[in-house]
């Protein structure tokens, strides 16, 4: 089904033929994942076919969490080794990028964890953070970051170390970018209050610019992604002045 969705974000409506041919699945399969996918409010049935929703492309956490997971562990790995040793105020924005980075910090007990995501916020507790800060305000389904003019008051009030910021798109031209503009607004305030910025992307998101703007390169201390991203990629992000790390998924 993420296959399904995938082709659908990139190319727009399409047949129930041309998914079974592309996919090489039986047009009952195709069937019966489409029913699901519009159960969820996933996709938009229309008379042979489907196409995305109306609302915009950004699936729901829950499904990101098993998209290029090699790739986020090995940047999570490298990400971890980045935050200094001994007590320290780790920022983490939502999503699987910076899920994966709090799992890699694992072994680690003296870090104050502040965000804005449920998720993450909720893990950090079960890991024995020595202090964990969620961000209040209203709750966005998709990603289960709590956005808003609370959430942004929050980040006003706390000083960050390091802020490790996931992101839907980066690229030269647009900076980190994300789906949702309120999302960004909060995000942005966490960046603001960090002394350093680590953006956390996997080479799919690079090239790729989405509806709100986080931060420009410029502004980023280290970008680490991963060694599936084209060399001129790379190339043009070392351009903008911002440190770029590879992280090896072999």
């Amino acid at each position: 089904m993420m296959a399904l969705l995938e082709l659908l974000r990139e190319r727009g409506p399409l047949t129930l033929a041309y998914l079974a041919r592309t996919l090489e699945a039986s047009a009952a399969t195709i069937r019966r994942d489409v029913a699901q996918l519009a159960e969820q409010g996933l996709l938009e049935r229309t008379h042979g076919g489907v196409r995305p929703l109306s609302g915009g492309s950004e699936l729901p956490i829950r499904l990101r969490d098993g998209q290029h997971h090699e790739a986020k562990r090995a940047i999570a790995e490298l990400v971890a080794t980045l935050i200094p040793q001994g007590r320290h105020a780790l920022a983490l924005t939502g999503g699987s990028t910076t899920a994966a980075v709090l799992r890699a910090l694992g072994s680690r007990h003296d870090l104050t964890i502040i965000t804005n995501s449920l998720s993450i916020g909720l893990a950090a507790a079960e890991m024995g953070q020595s202090r964990v800060l969620i961000a209040g305000g209203v709750l966005r389904r998709n990603s289960l970051e709590l956005v808003g003019p609370l959430a942004e008051a929050t980040m006003k009030l706390v000083n960050v170390g390091t802020a490790v910021v996931g992101a839907d798109g980066c690229s030269v031209e647009g900076g980190l970018t994300t789906h949702d503009e309120t999302e960004a607004r909060t995000n942005q305030l966490m960046i603001e209050r960090a002394d350093r910025v680590i953006a956390a992307v996997d080479s799919s998101k690079l090239g790729t610019v989405t509806l709100a703007k986080l931060v420009d390169l410029k502004d980023v201390d280290i970008l680490v992604t991963d060694d599936r991203a084209p060399a001129r990629a790379l190339a043009e992000l070392r351009g903008t002045g911002v440190e770029v790390l590879v992280a090896g998924t072999g």
